[in-house]
């Protein structure tokens, strides 16, 4: 089972689960805890091969979108958690996304940070010569590259660095499992599109968010249960760049979804 961290504030108390992005691990939610925890009850996870679920075994198949969504699963189920409003960074979105797939009664809402709806040519580009060069080249280089392209500025600087030093912790071979993945990335985010869920959701986004900002933009247009907020000077790790404005954002998200689910209660 994955690693997994909770702060309980009573059976009463609604569930809130952090899920982190690609390379990182529940640290990257250090600025968000100590305001989240007084108000909600919370779940943190490590997914596999990241953080401490670095020693679960290792399956012999390549990873799956699915497979490591029912990591995710098997928590709450071990918690006895029926229901809970989820909160992602980067790729920890399209694995909420993905849940509420596979589960859709168990997502009451979902926050979704530096959220990753489609691909542009760039990034896709970055994936071909990753996929190309990924037995060849020092993992970290290519995470440092990657790290760098979604979080070029001098103020992205912290973001950049806490991811890099929670990639250190990968090693060659788990870092090309979760890679591989990003073969299944581009087919998973059309099957998302073209099968909209009936789920409360708020996009929060840097606007300095290069790579993923538009698709969003673009998305929340569209939808009638979709919202956006736009961090001015923070880039694709909003809750790190800007950790203030994202805390006040997602409380404020998360207490209208909680009104509203105990008013309908």
């Amino acid at each position: 089972m994955l690693y997994f961290k909770t702060y309980e504030l009573s059976p009463s108390h609604e569930w809130v689960v952090l899920i982190h992005g690609a390379g990182g691990s529940s640290s990257i939610w250090y600025r968000q805890i100590k305001d989240y925890k007084s108000q909600f009850n919370l779940l943190l996870l490590d997914l596999r091969g990241h953080g401490k679920s670095k020693d679960l075994p290792k399956p012999k198949q390549p990873y799956t979108f699915d497979e490591v969504s029912r990591d995710v699963i098997e928590v709450l189920d071990h918690l006895k958690i029926k229901t809970a409003h989820f909160i992602g960074i980067s790729l920890g979105t399209i694995l909420i996304r993905n849940i509420a797939e596979m589960e859709p009664e168990r997502v009451k809402s979902m926050v979704l940070g530096g959220a990753v709806l489609r691909l542009n040519t760039r990034i896709k580009t970055l994936m071909f010569l990753g996929n190309m060069c990924k037995k060849a080249v020092p993992y970290m280089w290519l995470y440092k590259l990657f790290a760098w392209c979604l979080m070029p500025k001098k103020r992205h600087e912290s973001s950049r660095l806490l991811f890099v030093e929670q990639a250190k912790k990968l090693c060659q071979k788990e870092f090309i499992r979760w890679f591989k993945l990003t073969n299944d990335v581009a087919p998973l985010l059309l099957q998302f599109e073209q099968s909209p869920v009936e789920v409360p959701t708020i996009y929060i986004m840097g606007k300095e968010d290069y790579m993923f900002l538009l698709p969003v933009e673009e998305s929340v247009k569209r939808s009638n249960n979709a919202y956006l907020a736009v961090i001015p000077d923070s880039g694709h790790v909003c809750n790190v760049d800007q950790p203030k404005v994202f805390n006040r954002i997602t409380l404020d998200f998360l207490h209208r979804q909680a009104k509203q689910s105990s008013f309908i209660s």
